[in-house]
């Protein structure tokens, strides 16, 4: 009994539930937005201060993944970078039309952080995209690592759409940042208003649904591909050793 509680317990740590694989998301994302609207409409807070204090997990993770990990956490650094040309731009007043460009300032700061995180090969929106695919499953999650590491047979193909993935989402957001700009200095203030949200949820709408399609079905054939890869190799040994017991 001991020695497989033992197993269980190695088992947890190098197979990661639904709660592990969700919490770059819930650290890195949920609490800090959260923590804006708590500070600003529970507490009471300005724009400025809620930003301010907000900021203090993502700027947190930042620098301790910089000193224990030798290494950026790409998601934390992006939102701390959005949170400070947010806390920036709070300072902008006056012009109508200024006013309702400087919405776009956030978006293509997002987008990029997206497209450079691309660049440098370690694209950003995978970190959302893993626990949606993966889902706390372990065959799952092991055939992610080996086709992430390039030790499964669609390594290369894996690899490839997980960068479209964030290139179609760094791109639609850089769109809706120029489609903001451009209508704010072109089309009636009071049109803008309310199209700016239509701007940001089309973008959003064309995000999901061309990502999906280019990049997150693909990649789920080939997890489910790997999946079924590495249970047939296991099984394998476990039929000759049968033979031989034969």
């Amino acid at each position: 009994m001991t020695k497989n509680t033992g197993n269980h317990s190695r088992n947890t740590a190098q197979n990661p539930s639904v709660l592990d694989n969700f919490k770059p998301l819930i650290l890195d994302i949920a609490v800090p937005l959260g923590s804006y609207y708590a500070f600003k409409d529970v507490f009471g807070m300005s724009t400025f201060a809620a930003l301010a204090w907000s900021s203090a997990v993502p700027a947190a993770r930042t620098v301790w993944s910089v000193f224990s990990e030798r290494r950026a956490n790409a998601l934390a650094a992006l939102i701390l970078f959005v949170n400070v040309v947010s806390l920036l731009l709070s300072f902008v007043s006056g012009d109508p039309r200024l006013m309702l460009a400087k919405d776009s300032g956030v978006s293509s700061t997002v987008a990029i952080g997206i497209l450079v995180s691309v660049v440098l090969g370690k694209p950003m929106m995978t970190a959302g995209m893993k626990p949606f695919m993966v889902k706390g499953d372990t065959a799952k999650e092991a055939a992610w690592e080996r086709l992430m590491s390039g030790a499964a047979a669609g390594s290369a193909a894996f690899r490839s759409k997980e960068r479209v993935f964030s290139v179609v989402w760094g791109l639609a957001l850089l769109a809706e940042c120029v489609g903001r700009v451009v209508g704010a200095y072109t089309l009636p203030v009071d049109t803008m208003v309310w199209l700016g949200t239509v701007f940001m949820v089309g973008a959003l709408a064309v995000a999901f649904v061309v990502g999906g399609g280019l990049a997150v079905e693909p990649m789920e054939r080939l997890l489910t591909a790997e999946v079924e890869a590495g249970q047939a190799g296991a099984a394998q040994p476990a039929v000759a050793a049968t033979t031989l017991a034969a």
